[in-house]
């Protein structure tokens, strides 16, 4: 394909013309979506049927807390005496939220709060394969399990009464940790250290284990997780997340408007 071919707007016409042919679907499916808002939406579907619908996912979360299993046990063999903990992340992490962002996607829409909130208030994110399983085994092991997320305090309830359901241990105001004033989850994981060996940590992102990996401006953080990979390796297991995150904010910033654009960009350059 010619380089001067506008890619953006050749990918439109493809999504148009595929939803024209789809005239059993609803309407809202299928409409056209001009805005930078819908096009996004549209840009994260193969990420969103990934996530939701793969093999390949399902086994890389059973194959992540296989794994956190074996480093667990190798952490709580180490010395230590404060009372073993385990921290975790909700979304993505012990929480399945892809059926909000396919919504999102089926409707023409990127993430917006209220929208996102509607999802939580109705409890009913399904459990990650391996993660009950495998937080109920630190339970037995002595661990404390704390929820730290970047939910906020209006959705604890809700988020309480979802990881209830699905058979979490400790999932209650004591171990839920939401997000009060910042995003950064450094003071809260601070408070769990001041009593508790921290024995692993489990998340989606990366600053779910440290806020340092904030920061992509050097190779999108790479030369970061390889100055910490011992670390790294013994008390942190990483799980997929390809809907969205700190990766997918460091190339196309957050407007949505200079996202389109960013990601063009990105393209063009990355591109042979």
């Amino acid at each position: 394909m010619p380089r001067n071919v506008p890619t953006l707007s050749l990918l439109a016409l493809i999504a148009l013309s595929v939803a024209a042919c789809r005239t059993t679907a609803p309407a809202i499916r299928t409409a056209a979506f001009p805005d930078a808002q819908a096009r996004l939406a549209q840009q994260n579907v193969d990420a969103v049927i990934y996530q939701n619908a793969s093999a390949e996912v399902y086994r890389l979360y059973q194959q992540g807390y296989e794994l956190a299993r074996i480093r667990l046990d190798a952490n709580l063999a180490r010395p230590h005496t404060l009372p073993p903990a385990v921290i975790v992340d909700i979304d993505e992490t012990v929480l399945d939220n892809s059926p909000s962002n396919a919504e999102d996607a089926a409707q023409g829409r990127t993430w917006s709060p209220a929208h996102w909130k509607q999802w939580t208030a109705l409890a009913q994110a399904k459990a990650l394969p391996g993660a009950v399983d495998f937080l109920n085994y630190a339970a037995s092991r002595g661990c404390t399990v704390y929820y730290i997320s970047n939910r906020d305090a209006d959705e604890e309830a809700a988020t309480i009464k979802n990881l209830a359901a699905e058979g979490f241990p400790m999932a209650d105001a004591a171990h839920v940790m939401p997000m009060e004033g910042t995003s950064d989850k450094t003071a809260r994981r601070t408070a769990v250290a001041k009593d508790h060996y921290i024995a692993l940590l489990v998340g989606d992102q990366l600053t779910d284990f440290d806020q340092s990996f904030h920061d992509r401006s050097v190779g999108y953080g790479k030369p970061h997780v390889d100055a910490l990979r011992d670390t790294l390796e013994r008390y942190f297991i990483m799980l997929p997340n390809p809907m969205y995150g700190t990766w997918l904010n460091a190339v196309g910033g957050r407007g949505d408007s200079l996202k389109l654009i960013n990601k063009a960009r990105f393209l063009e350059e990355h591109g042979y």
